[in-house]
């Protein structure tokens, strides 16, 4: 980088305001190395005051372009910020070397204002990004941030493969918790392990009861965090209680207020808030939590001296964000910051070769509460649990087993109380809808015959019951011997 008279050392320390140069600052201190090359030993000191400034604090400085390609094989640099005009091997002809043998590393080039065509070239070659002399404190740290998050995301993308290819688990411990065999919730597990590390914000999605906790809990566990797990159900929360409890208040803040409390914001540094049913913010709690994750940092009530962000913050919710950012009950801005990651928890129902593991589960658990011995079931059970739909999902399947072990006395656990919960606490939509989504025959071009519809409604409930008569029957809303009469009167047809 050549030297230029309005880029001088003390340029580096000149921010907007105080508050985006911490923002920065707490933002990047946890990215990796960046390498700076510039044949004027001054510029380098500048751009090196600057990113230390920033929070950037592994930097690496070369002067003699020659010594840049070795130096990338022994060491390992994140971004390089690369003079295009130096003597011996110019950044022009230095450019094409790295994109060639470390594709991985994002290139940003520095070149004057009357060099419009060269850039252009550059950025065909493979560069990410270029600065204009003179260089901008605002740009460059704008250009390096913007390089290591796309060098962060491609590294995530890598190792996600790597994971999917070779069907492997780091830390299989972590997700002991969770009860599954499910190779979607394998795959889900697979992702957390490559993004839990990262100080992005984690998005949980799911229907009620599928364990969108335990997933956050995973998400704290691997991120290797040295601070607490700190939780709080967002649902309910008025615009004062929210502030509150996030952020904590000083002695006299308001009638009541007697002594100093920390919020939760501050008890989670260092660690993981996990803010549950994060759908129900109101818009004016919305705009607060989006003013956290843009400016990292936040006012105790009755403060005037601001805090800074210093948690990992995980969300969840069982609504759909996407529908209620689009009827304008969800702050579009916010709902981005949030889904930096997103994992989606499948329902019980599409994961019904999980209900054999999860009732042993819940039956040890129960045992245990209750001071019983773990009963043998009917081993039409799990038929039978995999023809319902769970409409609350893990939590409703642990209640049936409860409940069931509450009036246990004999040998064997009895299907009744299972048949009770099924039929008491089943959903049951409006005839509207069930006609108009369960309609099977609307995408016929021709109706069968009654015998015909009757014959694959009967064959049909035989293969959800794996032949079972007495779950088919009940499936069908008839009795075991109406069934037997009418599959032997198939058979002789």
């Amino acid at each position: 980088m050549n030297p230029a008279p309005n880029f001088r050392p003390h340029i580096p320390l000149i921010f907007s305001n105080q508050k985006e140069h911490e923002r920065v600052k707490q933002e990047n201190k946890h990215l990796e190395r960046i390498l700076l090359v510039d044949d004027e030993e001054e510029i380098l000191d500048s751009c090196r005051r600057c990113l230390t400034t920033s929070g950037y604090q592994d930097l690496l400085t070369v002067s003699d372009s020659r010594t840049v390609m070795d130096l990338l094989s022994r060491e390992e640099v994140s971004v390089i910020v690369l003079d295009l005009r130096m003597p011996n091997l110019s950044g022009l002809d230095l450019l094409p070397q790295i994109i060639s043998q470390f594709p991985q590393i994002p290139v940003i080039v520095a070149t004057a204002n009357n060099e419009v065509d060269t850039v252009v070239n550059c950025i065909k070659e493979g560069a990410f990004d270029y600065l204009v002399k003179p260089i901008e404190v605002k740009r460059l740290i704008t250009a390096v941030r913007k390089a290591l998050q796309m060098r962060s995301i491609s590294s995530e993308l890598s190792t996600l493969k790597q994971y999917l290819f070779t069907d492997r688990l780091d830390h299989p411990e972590t997700f002991s918790t969770i009860v599954t065999g499910n190779k979607n919730m394998r795959a889900i597990f697979q992702y957390l392990e490559v993004v839990a590390g990262t100080r992005q914000p984690i998005m949980i999605t799911g229907e009620t009861g599928t364990g969108k906790e335990l997933i956050a809990r995973a998400v704290h566990e691997l991120s290797g965090c040295s601070g607490e797990y700190v939780a709080l159900n967002a649902a309910g929360l008025d615009d004062n209680m929210f502030s509150d409890t996030l952020f904590g208040h000083r002695k006299g803040a308001f009638t009541g207020a007697e002594e100093t409390r920390s919020g939760m914001v501050e008890q989670a540094a260092e660690g993981t808030l996990f803010l549950d049913e994060i759908g129900d913010l109101s818009l004016s709690c919305q705009v607060k939590l989006l003013r956290l994750l843009q400016e990292g940092e936040y006012y105790p009530l009755g403060s005037d001296l601001p805090k800074q962000l210093r948690a990992r913050i995980v969300v969840a919710t069982h609504q759909d964000l996407s529908e209620k950012r689009s009827s304008g009950g969800f702050r579009k801005d916010l709902f981005y910051r949030l889904r930096a990651h997103h994992v989606h928890i499948p329902p019980l129902r599409e994961r019904k070769d999980d209900i054999g593991l999860l009732l042993d589960h819940f039956l040890e658990e129960a045992a245990l509460s209750f001071g019983k011995k773990v009963p043998a079931y009917p081993k039409e059970l799990v038929t039978l649990l995999s023809t319902y739909s769970f409409p609350g999902n893990l939590r409703e399947l642990r209640s049936m087993v409860f409940d069931a072990m509450s009036v246990h006395s004999s040998r064997m656990l009895s299907m009744n109380t299972f048949l009770l919960s099924m039929q008491d606490q089943g959903e049951r939509p409006a005839a509207a809808d069930v006609a108009d989504r369960h309609n099977v025959f609307l995408a016929c071009e021709e109706i069968p015959t009654l015998g015909e519809a009757v014959e694959q409604l009967v064959g049909e409930a035989m293969r959800r019951s794996d032949n079972n008569q007495t779950i088919a029957s009940r499936l069908l809303g008839i009795s075991q011997p109406a069934l037997s009469k009418r599959l032997k009167l198939q058979r002789r047809a």
